[in-house]
């Protein structure tokens, strides 16, 4: 059978183990990938692999065809993993076979003829506009607290920034005058992101005023910073946009996740295209985008049902 290899608990042939780990060095070195990621490709792929060699009896890559793959996602249902799992392992084969022609080991992508699992992905919550500006006017002006709050929340909406990107940023990223910040996303991948001019004056007021009450002797150049002049974490996030929601009033359960949702749903709805959105999300397929497009199209039936005349009951 020939010399095999681990990743810790699965044990496989080297003809499988040396062109995953040659992978795993290219997600790391030349994408970017964080260590959790790489973890979760290297897992899926020995599990692949272990199924190739044990339940199909293959020795390399190369004999590898869309109907193992097929077999092997079969026996995961079988194994009652979940739809969102299948498509998740899936996506990891999917990559990998992507790569292999790169490195000379076979010429097609043995995964392109797979049919992925179906499943119903779950649409994102989101505020409406008028609970949005509720929300954003909650905290309290008269203190640096307050002022750091409004400057947060208003630059999450504006610029529809994951929650860690937020709490990472520096005053280097960003330029007011210009309009925008810089951002590092997932993989380390820069994007330029719009900073609208609602934004752009609360962090200029935040900056003037509330950030030098909360600096400290060892405070860097972090742009929102805690009552300890350290980076703001995301736990406080989550606890200050939870807290000001219950203060004005929005029964909906809302987490900093949200006003991202509620920002690329707002754009869409007001005539933004699809692609900028994508774009300054930071997404790197148009499909994770296109989720809300669903949510717009809900939000249309929904005023429908309610505004147009032929929906409304017959009154006396």
């Amino acid at each position: 059978m020939g010399k095999h290899k681990t990743d810790g608990s699965i044990k496989v042939q080297e003809t499988f183990s040396e062109p995953i780990e040659s992978f795993l060095a290219f997600l790391s070195l030349e994408r970017g990938f964080s260590e959790n990621t790489i973890e979760s490709y290297r897992n899926d792929l020995f599990q692949l692999a272990f199924f190739l060699e044990r339940g199909r009896k293959l020795s390399d890559w190369k004999q590898v065809t869309s109907e193992d793959v097929s077999a092997w996602l079969i026996a995961l249902s079988d194994e009652d993993y979940s739809v969102a799992s299948l498509a998740r392992k899936l996506a990891a084969a999917s990559s990998f076979a992507k790569y292999l022609p790169k490195g000379g080991i076979r010429q097609d992508v043995f995964t392109e003829l797979v049919d992925g699992p179906k499943f119903y992905r779950k649409l994102p919550d989101v505020v409406t506009i008028e609970e949005m500006t509720r929300l954003l006017e909650a905290p309290p002006l008269q203190t640096a607290i307050g002022q750091r709050d409004r400057a947060i929340m208003e630059m999450m909406y504006s610029s529809g920034l994951r929650v860690s990107e937020l709490c990472g940023l520096t005053l280097q990223q960003v330029d007011l005058e210009g309009g925008y910040v810089r951002v590092y996303g997932k993989g380390a991948k820069e994007r330029v992101v719009p900073v609208g001019s609602m934004a752009a004056k609360a962090v200029g007021e935040y900056l003037a005023s509330g950030r030098s009450q909360l600096v400290k002797p060892r405070t860097g150049s972090e742009l929102f910073l805690s009552q300890w002049g350290k980076a703001i974490s995301r736990k406080t996030v989550w606890l200050m946009v939870k807290t000001y929601a219950a203060a004005v009033g929005i029964k909906k359960t809302i987490k900093p996740h949200l006003l991202r949702h509620s920002f690329a749903t707002h754009l869409l709805q007001g005539g933004s295209d699809l692609r900028a959105i994508q774009e300054m999300l930071g997404h790197a397929d148009i499909s994770t985008t296109q989720i809300y497009t669903a949510v717009g199209a809900i939000r249309l039936i929904e005023e429908h049902a309610q505004f147009h005349p032929r929906n409304r009951e017959k009154r006396p």
